[in-house]
């Protein structure tokens, strides 16, 4: 993974976690010739020039179930078996692609990959080794699988991005409706003149306190100060004040008085009552703060990422980060030095630093927890479709976009709604020109 991994690149489609291959996958070998199937396996498809073995297939699914278990809601085992074959069968069609495309994953990269799950596993190289003859799988297969994956994502990358084309006209679009919307969600400041009515309360006295309400209106429409009124009618705890509400975002204030007083204009007063479950209210418009299209909100951020495998599955690595979060706030060791030792992500070499992060950049898992968090503090593990992390924000600020920032960021938006469907298109056209032969079970 690049040190950009999280930018919002836009999600790959996802099958059930322990479906998908993993750089640990690799049970059965994808090139072996039929002589050599074990005793009790079988092929069960040959894509390409690649086998799937009826073993990889049942490996896959009982990984689905050791992580689901075996509640209602766990799909019938068919249904899972169905899932693992079509999701192997997916992993061969784009090895032979990017193979044919002569795309080629460098020894040291595979290197880094195992040193990364065996450390996840906290585990030396010569014990994963042992671990895995134990477990009949072959080390030189092993780091064929880890290639295999490393490919698989790089080719996902430059392939499915480079079908997304975004036109200039429809980041223009794009931009108009976010500031329509930032228009819409403008900082307005309300006084308000507010008449209880009880609860429950009967014709007689809701009439009387409309009378109330009507007389104060009358007051404030013959030229007395607003202000004035409110300190001696209001019944709203901010009368004192006149009144004033304060600055908020028209989403926090309640949506009929953004009704109410989308028209009026600053200094303006409500030309009649608004009835609420409260009672009668009169609103003038003290301010109004346009919300600034070109201005966001920045964060510095930094990460350690586990990649869950069969060998470390997602509770596992919730833990482990668990473990190494509590470590940091010990002060045995800091999040930088656990970062460059344990991340499997191109940020590890810097400590985890992904640098300033602007909305949209990050996939929407990572930044939803990343925006709850104040500057200092970290996050609880975090699920993404890269695995597992540990978040801290460092630093947050306030920057002012130049005109083609804010395109850019137009643009990754519009990339990342269209991701999926990008996706779905590239894997079934991949699948629709494979040689696809299933075998049945021998007799």
């Amino acid at each position: 993974m690049t040190d950009h991994s999280l930018r919002r690149l836009s999600p790959r489609h996802v099958l059930p976690a322990l479906l998908l291959a993993t750089a640990a996958a690799g049970a059965a070998a994808q090139s072996t010739p039929p002589a050599r199937v074990r005793t009790g396996d079988y092929i069960a498809v040959i894509v390409n020039q690649e086998l799937v073995t009826a073993g990889e297939v049942e490996r896959r699914v009982e990984r689905a179930l050791a992580e689901l278990g075996r509640g209602p809601k766990v799909p019938p085992e068919s249904e899972l078996r169905k899932l693992a074959l079509d999701a192997l069968i997916e992993e061969r069609v784009m090895i032979t692609n990017a193979r044919e495309i002569g795309m080629r994953i460098d020894e040291p990269e595979v290197d880094r990959a195992v040193q990364n799950i065996a450390a996840q596993n906290q585990i030396t190289i010569p014990v994963l080794r042992e671990r895995l003859r134990a477990e009949g799988l072959d080390y030189a297969r092993f780091r064929a699988n880890v290639r295999d994956q490393l490919m698989i994502e790089r080719l996902r990358e430059r392939e499915v991005y480079g079908r997304i084309k975004i036109s200039e006209e429809e980041i223009d679009a794009l931009l108009d409706q976010q500031r329509a919307a930032a228009m819409a969600d403008a900082e307005t400041n309300l006084a308000q003149i507010l008449v209880t009515v009880p609860d429950g309360a009967d014709a007689a006295t809701v009439a009387a306190r409309r009378a109330v309400a009507e007389l104060a209106l009358a007051r404030v429409q013959k030229g007395e100060a607003f202000e004035a009124v409110a300190r001696q009618v209001s019944e709203d705890p901010n009368a004192k004040a006149g009144g004033a509400i304060g600055l908020r975002p028209a989403s926090k204030l309640p949506d009929v008085f953004v009704e109410a007083t989308q028209a009026l204009k600053v200094g303006e007063v409500s030309g009649k009552l608004l009835q609420t479950g409260a009672g009668f209210h009169i609103l003038k418009v003290l301010e109004r703060k346009e919300a600034q299209l070109g201005r966001i909100s920045q964060t510095k951020v930094r990460h350690i990422l586990l990649r869950t495998s069969p060998q470390l599955t997602q509770d596992v690595a919730a833990r482990r980060l668990l473990e190494y979060r509590a470590q940091i706030e010990s002060g045995k060791k800091s999040f930088e030095a656990i970062a460059k030792e344990f991340s499997e992500d191109g940020s590890a070499a810097a400590g985890g630093d992904l640098g300033w992060a602007s909305p949209g950049m990050m996939v929407p898992e990572f930044e939803n927890a990343m925006n709850e968090l104040a500057p200092g503090a970290m996050s609880q593990p975090v699920v993404s479709r890269f695995g597992v992390h540990l978040v801290q924000v460092m630093e947050r600020r306030e920057v002012a976009l130049e005109l083609k920032q804010l395109r850019e960021q137009a643009r990754n938006v519009l990339r990342e709604q269209r991701f999926e469907q990008a996706h779905s298109d590239w894997t079934k056209e991949l699948r629709a020109k494979a040689y696809v032969e299933y075998r049945e079970p021998p007799q």
